[in-house]
């Protein structure tokens, strides 16, 4: 039996993302975001959306214009989730798999068509309007974390049943 999560305190000007919907929400933000790698800054844009799901912190899309030319490649593979369809893997510079984007996303998610998700954890920086972001645990999920989004989250061992 899965027992009840205890939800970390809110302060002002907090989220938690045990408020967030299932299913998702997708929003258009007016956040700065940055992404670095290998000292260069190879995105940078506010035209920016953010998908928001029930006990993960945000995931950032990008629109693949904000990033530097060449510096996202294909890459084999893909995955499946139940509200967005069928994603497509890309590496970023020399990193593997470090982006995923929805070739055709499912109706309610056409946000995300020609938009990039990154996983922070394989990037140099990744910032949200000028905070450095925190990558969300383990390997399968890339949520960014910022002082502006509370937990617990999803993703470190022993979640996995949330």
């Amino acid at each position: 039996m899965i027992e009840r999560v205890q939800r970390d305190p809110i302060r002002p000007g907090q989220e938690s993302v045990w408020d967030y919907p299932r299913p998702p929400r997708v929003e258009h933000t007016g956040e700065h975001v940055t992404v670095e790698l290998d000292g260069v800054i190879i995105a940078d844009t506010s035209d920016v959306v953010r998908v928001l799901e029930t006990s993960h912190p945000p995931v950032y899309y990008l629109p693949r214009r904000a990033f530097a030319v060449g510096v996202l490649q294909p890459e084999p593979g893909h995955s499946y989730c139940e509200y967005k369809g069928v994603a497509g893997y890309l590496s970023v510079g020399a990193r593997a798999r470090a982006a995923w984007f929805y070739p055709t996303p499912t109706p309610g998610f056409e946000t995300l068509f020609d938009r990039v998700a990154i996983y922070p954890a394989a990037m140099q920086r990744c910032t949200v309007d000028g905070e450095t972001v925190r990558a969300q645990d383990g390997d399968y999920y890339g949520g960014w974390i910022t002082e502006k989004i509370v937990g617990p989250f999803k993703g470190s061992a022993g979640t996995m049943g949330w």
